[in-house]
């Protein structure tokens, strides 16, 4: 049996991905998996890294708004599918998890008649799962989704990392003793407020920018900083309990130690915070088709979160607002959610259907 995977570009496609991959290697272990993806993303290191091998196809960018891009589109979509043609050949599934990536997959296994099952993890789809949807019965979402080709699709929840899974499970044990030991695990003190703060796989120049700005006066207050800067920003100097990173990998210890979280609303992010973190500020992404102002509601509706724009997200803001952010993050449940601890056993439950014509 051969399986494809479709999905990169950003960690929010990627890392689901590679969650349902690793699920459906434990169930078929001969089972060969491998990966499409293009040169421009984070899956030419994040999934070698993983252990699955990744071939690159041409970029097919999707824009809402009319550029320049529409016209070269129809030639670099015909490019790509070609591309994907030639890997999928032979392929028994596809399945796609959105990004630049996964519209010319869908589209080659269309042609090619291969069963194809997707997952879409925001709240508002992109238009690459919305045009996939249109040409599949096998399609799931991670949060309900009331219009449009998805608003059909099981519901199953974002699948997380194996690490974020065995760090909820442990941690449900005794949350107060979980979250002492993933602080100590970084290097920081118990004494002190921690925040931690990233702006996505990519980062955030703007979130970056404040924090330069209101860092001196943070640090004054006693306070504690984790901050993942981005793979494609410089590394600012590290200070006495200031530690920027470009990238973390141990992503689970860092929402379990800290007090309060400060970042983008994707898809991931907020899942894996609901997972084990305690209370966030959100800056939604101010582009895009405000998928992630969406992708927060459930959070901030459990008074776990809320939101604030990003061109309101000041260094001044957040001087004045931090305690009272500490203080709601204190009034916070302990606890993190179970509620997507599952959802990749049941996205694997819904390509086993795929693979038998839906029996």
């Amino acid at each position: 049996m051969r399986v494809i995977f479709a999905g990169g570009g950003t960690a929010g496609h990627i890392q689901p991905a590679l969650a349902v991959a690793r699920a459906w290697q434990r169930s078929y272990p001969e089972c060969e998996i491998e990966f499409i993806g293009t040169k421009f993303g984070l899956e030419g290191r994040l999934i070698p890294e993983a252990g699955f091998k990744v071939n690159m196809i041409a970029r097919v960018k999707l824009s809402r708004r009319l550029s320049l891009s529409f016209i070269s589109l129809p030639f670099t979509l015909i490019h790509s599918v070609i591309q994907a043609r030639q890997l999928l050949k032979g392929a028994d599934l596809l399945v796609g998890f959105g990004g630049y990536v996964s519209a010319p997959a869908y589209l080659a296994a269309r042609t090619l008649g291969i069963t194809f099952v997707i997952h879409e993890a925001n709240a508002r789809p992109g238009l690459a799962n919305q045009l996939g949807a249109l040409m599949t019965p096998f399609k799931a979402v991670a949060t309900a989704i009331e219009k449009g080709p998805l608003s059909s699709a099981l519901i199953v929840g974002l699948p997380l990392t194996s690490g974020v899974v065995s760090t909820y499970e442990s941690a449900a044990i005794d949350w107060a003793r979980a979250r002492e030991s993933a602080r100590s695990r970084l290097g920081f003190s118990q004494k002190q407020p921690l925040i931690f703060i990233f702006g996505g796989s990519q980062g955030s120049l703007a979130i970056n920018e404040v924090i330069a700005q209101a860092l001196s006066q943070l640090s004054s207050q006693g306070l504690q900083i984790l901050h993942g800067v981005g793979a494609s920003h410089n590394l600012p100097q590290a200070e006495a309990g200031y530690l920027p990173l470009n990238y973390l990998d141990d992503m689970a210890s860092a929402y379990l130690a800290a007090d309060l979280i400060i970042s983008r609303s994707g898809a991931v992010s907020c899942a894996e915070i609901n997972t084990l973190g305690r209370y966030a500020l959100f800056i939604p992404l101010p582009i895009g088709n405000g998928e992630q102002h969406l992708n927060a509601a459930s959070l901030v509706a459990q008074s776990r979160a809320e939101l604030i724009e990003q061109e309101k997200f000041t260094a001044q803001w957040l001087e004045n607002n931090i305690k009272r952010l500490l203080t709601k993050s204190a009034a916070a449940p302990m606890a993190g959610s179970d509620s997507d601890i599952v959802a990749s056993a049941k996205f694997v439950a819904l390509m086993e259907r795929a693979l038998t014509g839906g029996r």
